[in-house]
């Protein structure tokens, strides 16, 4: 079933197993509706509110005041499937983080030199926009994207103060798998 809008409609933003689904239903029949359109099973109402309250508008109004940062730390890690990159400011609060998986790679290709390279390249242009122009370097795994992430940091225009290699080291620490026999 579908509803036209007409000028008084009330959006309800509805929470069913599948996910969430938003439907546009009239203010003065809303239990009326609600059955022809979402079915049977269990539903809550996470939200609702006025179609004509303007909530985009107020969107534009206020806007995200960043930070400036100067000088700020990324920590590398790589590991065999993926390369996971995070910039922080001196204190530790984290600004902004990036992943090979989450820049589209899947797979194999996650642990790639490359999608590490393509990771930091994403990292120093947000840190760019931060105005952060000095950075700490901490790697810690090891990953074929160590390396690369490091000189895509340095090709992205940021200046780098320090490396530091944090890549926990056990020592004699549990007892290793038995030898593969093939």
């Amino acid at each position: 079933m579908r509803l036209r809008l007409k000028s008084r409609y009330t959006e309800y933003v509805v929470k069913t197993r599948a996910g969430c689904v938003r439907n546009y239903l009239p203010a003065q029949a809303g239990s009326r509706y609600h059955s022809l359109i979402f079915g049977m099973g269990k539903k809550r109402i996470i939200k609702q509110r006025e179609a004509g309250s303007g909530e985009a508008g107020s969107a534009v109004a206020r806007k995200k005041v960043k930070r400036r940062v100067t000088h700020g730390f990324a920590y590398i890690n790589s590991t065999y499937n993926n390369t996971i990159v995070t910039l922080t400011d001196e204190t530790g609060a984290v600004l902004s983080s990036g992943s090979a998986g989450s820049l589209g790679f899947s797979g194999a290709k996650k642990g790639t030199p490359y999608a590490a390279s393509k990771v930091a390249i994403q990292l120093a242009e947000r840190a760019q926009a931060f105005g952060m122009q000095d950075i700490g370097i901490y790697v810690r795994g090891i990953g074929a994207g160590r390396e690369s992430a490091i000189r895509s940091l340095a090709a992205g225009g940021l200046i780098i103060t320090m490396i530091k290699d944090i890549t926990p080291v056990a020592f004699n620490g549990p007892k290793p798998p038995k030898v593969r026999r093939v």
